[in-house]
């Protein structure tokens, strides 16, 4: 049989093994098959992974496919079930039963399948757990396509690899009786990764674009960097096994060596000990299953038609094989003298790599993930900016908005001009976000959370006009490192004194100088967000310094149902209540200052629930996927009113907007999940939509519930109990 010997790797086009009726079957007629696999690209979809071959015509069927969704799917066996596919039916696999997972496969990691076989059922495993199981209507064995003679029926078929340009790789295949345990054939052995331990990296900077900005050249100018790269188990655990890591420089696009420099330098070079060696030439051993690299690059991007390079890492004594491989994040290399936070430079998004302990990717993989929700939160507190953030350094926390939708903010703006004047503008500014009549305070409150409690003095210059040419570096600079409130301040005087062109490029140097770019989205709907806060303020007080509450209630109202493009939804009681506290109104009377607070909350909500992925959550009504505006106690509560006044079981979330967010802080209109984990605790994490990992128009048009009920941390929706 064409199967790996033990702990040996095998290319899934050479798998070939039969499997015979009665050979290696439990008492109930069954058998597992059971292997590891690693998936290096698809094929366009769908695409066959394993077929069953007739041992004596040319007829094959699916076994084990990838459907259109990337979804793995188990077919019967034609010598051992009815409705297996025949001759007639080869060819139209989808109306045959099968058994298949509702989440997409991985990519790029090894993934412990088990093929479950019985006379009356198909159950598919994968890393242990059961992802799917089909019940067949017949236990009869009779496939009268595939044999002239009844009685002359076929006792065996052959399982084979699909040789039609799927890569990939098997390993520790096994064919055993379904009595055995299968948690005894999943995890005793499994397969090798190589991996970059992005958490140790040193020295390196990371550009908005996800670009590592790298300073190289000559010797007197280049700067020594530090990475790790481990090598784990399928199971993540480091491997204490003997072995040379190599370190290559590559382009990035082509995954071809770099060439020597000028002076005929090594691209890439690793130092030990104060001295340096071409890389290639100094492979570096592995100690504990780690290795620990120095190195500095002698070729620039501009020398290379200023083309991006990666490091490729790989165990060349183990085999030539992607698993035993990681690529580094694209990489810019430039000299020291060459400024990096040049205006000129366009920033692009690379296609994505991931760099975590357990999984690594090289250049070209498109497939996109599914991953739902970003990093835990905690709203208390805010991480400080940086101007300079290092790799593997935990970042400030930001809802991961898509470049779509942050285009169509930048061209929405563009597309509304504003109705006032200069001189409507300038008092707008001078006197706060919604055109303050008359101010008599000499500081202006700080309205973005309830983590921060400094103030900033509202002065403004007296005169000011519009401005075309770019916003200078000072001012980026105290935006980057400013509070939220000095930001507010800040980027209302930008907002209202400079066009949509200057905004969008500081929208790009924020993002890149902070390390975060979800800056942008708040930079972007700053000028939205202000005329419609002003137009808004003046229908409601009719040139009155204080409104009642009841009052603005209904013009509200509107104005939120008209920015959320949902005429269905409508604000509650428990919401405006929610709103009452953010705004800080103390009485039955709304202040200027009052109503700039609410809205500054309000506005980045209305837009984030304005979105193509978000929209039908709001709209949904039964269920509901968003209750309303809830407090972290109240989803919190929530979450505790299970059965026996204990948690509610571990997968159940509730969706929420964090009430101590306002723009500008980049977390302000951010969805958030409070879920309860498998540790039987209540956790919250930002809510991703953010599609850049994936290529393919099928995943953009995922609905956001059905990505929602893919992660493994979420499995049904719960209700929350809103305060009275």
């Amino acid at each position: 049989m064409g199967i790996p010997e033990p702990g040996s790797y095998m290319p899934l086009k050479d798998l070939k093994m039969e499997i015979k009726d009665g050979e290696g079957r439990g008492a109930n007629g069954g058998f597992t098959l059971s292997f590891w696999l690693y998936l290096n690209c698809a094929t366009p979809l769908p695409s066959t992974v394993l077929l069953q071959k007739h041992p004596y015509n040319a007829f094959s069927a699916p076994f084990l496919i990838l459907d259109e969704w990337n979804r793995i799917m188990l077919f019967p066996l034609f010598f051992l079930h009815q409705e297996a596919s025949s001759p007639s039916n080869a060819l139209c696999w989808k109306p045959i039963p099968s058994a298949s997972n509702k989440s997409r496969f991985p990519l790029m990691k090894w993934v412990h399948i088990d093929c479950e076989i019985s006379q009356v059922s198909l159950r598919l495993h994968i890393d242990g757990e059961i992802v799917g199981e089909r019940q067949l209507l017949t236990s009869s064995p009779i496939n009268s396509d595939l044999h002239s003679d009844v009685s002359e029926m076929v006792s065996h078929c052959c399982i084979q690899g699909n040789d039609g340009g799927l890569q990939g790789y098997v390993y520790g295949v096994e064919l055993f009786s379904q009595s055995s345990s299968i948690q005894n054939h999943c995890f005793k052995d499994s397969p090798l990764q190589l991996s970059i331990d992005s958490s140790s990296a040193c020295e390196i900077d990371e550009g908005v674009d996800g670009v590592w900005n790298i300073v190289g050249g000559k010797a007197s100018c280049r700067k020594k960097f530090s990475l790790e790269v481990v090598l784990l188990d399928a199971l993540g655990r480091p491997v204490n096994k003997e072995g040379e890591v190599v370190a290559t420089l590559v382009y990035a696009d082509t995954v071809t060596p770099v060439e020597k420099s000028s002076d005929a330098e090594a691209p890439l070079l690793t130092s030990y000990d104060g001295v340096e060696s071409a890389s290639d030439e100094r492979p570096c051993k592995l100690i504990q299953g780690r290795a620990s690299f120095k190195l500095k690059i002698s070729q620039l991007s501009s020398k290379c038609s200023n083309r991006l390079f990666r490091i490729k890492f790989d165990v060349q004594k183990m085999g030539r094989y992607p698993f035993l491989e990681a690529f580094s994040m694209p990489i810019r290399c430039v000299s020291r003298n060459r400024p990096s936070r040049s205006s000129s430079v366009t920033w692009r998004k690379s296609p994505p790599s991931i760099h975590s302990l357990n999984r690594s990717q090289s250049p070209g993989f498109e497939a996109g993930s599914s991953d739902v929700l970003y990093n835990t939160v905690h709203e208390a507190k805010q991480s400080p900016s940086s101007k300079r953030v290092k790799l593997g350094q935990e970042r400030s926390l930001s809802v991961l908005m898509d470049d779509c939708m942050l285009k169509e903010a930048d061209l929405e703006s563009k597309s509304h001009a504003r109705s006032t004047t200069d001189e409507g503008n300038a008092a707008a500014y001078t006197n706060g976000v919604v055109g303050r009549e008359d101010s008599h305070d000499d500081e202006a409150e700080d309205f973005s959370s309830d983590s921060e409690n400094s103030e900033a003095a509202n002065s403004v210059p007296c005169n000011f006009s519009s401005h075309i040419g770019p916003i200078s570096d000072l001012v980026i600079f105290r935006y980057c490192i400013g509070g939220v409130s000095e930001r507010c301040l800040l980027l209302k005087e930008i907002a209202l004194t400079y066009e949509e062109e200057a905004l969008s490029s500081f929208s790009e140097h924020v993002s890149l100088f902070t390390g975060c770019t979800h800056h942008r989205r708040q930079i972007l709907i700053s000028k939205r967000l202000i005329d419609i806060g002003i137009k808004c303020w003046n229908l409601i007080s009719k040139n009155s310094q204080n409104v009642l509450w009841e009052d603005m209630v209904s013009e509200l109202q509107d104005h939120f149902m008209t920015l959320t493009f949902c005429r269905t939804r409508c604000l509650t009681k428990q919401d405006f209540e929610v709103l009452r506290r953010v705004a800080g109104c103390q009485d039955t009377t709304v202040s200027q200052e009052n109503f700039e607070k609410m809205w500054c909350w309000l506005y980045p909500v209305a837009f984030t629930l304005s979105q193509k992925q978000i929209n039908p959550l709001w709209s949904s009504l039964s269920p509901k996927w968003i209750e309303g505006f809830i407090t972290k106690e109240e989803a919190e509560s929530s979450l505790q009113e299970g059965p026996g006044g204990g948690l509610m079981p571990p997968g159940t979330f509730i969706l929420r907007f964090p009430i101590s967010r306002s723009w500008p802080h980049p977390d302000a209109g951010a969805l958030l999940v409070t879920y309860v984990g498998t540790d039987y605790t209540i956790h919250h994490r930002i809510l991703s939509h953010d599609y850049a990992y994936s290529s393919t128009k099928e995943m953009a048009d995922r609905p956001m519930q059905e990505m929602l009920l893919d992660e493994p941390e979420l499995s049904r929706l719960g209700r929350s109990v809103r305060r009275q």
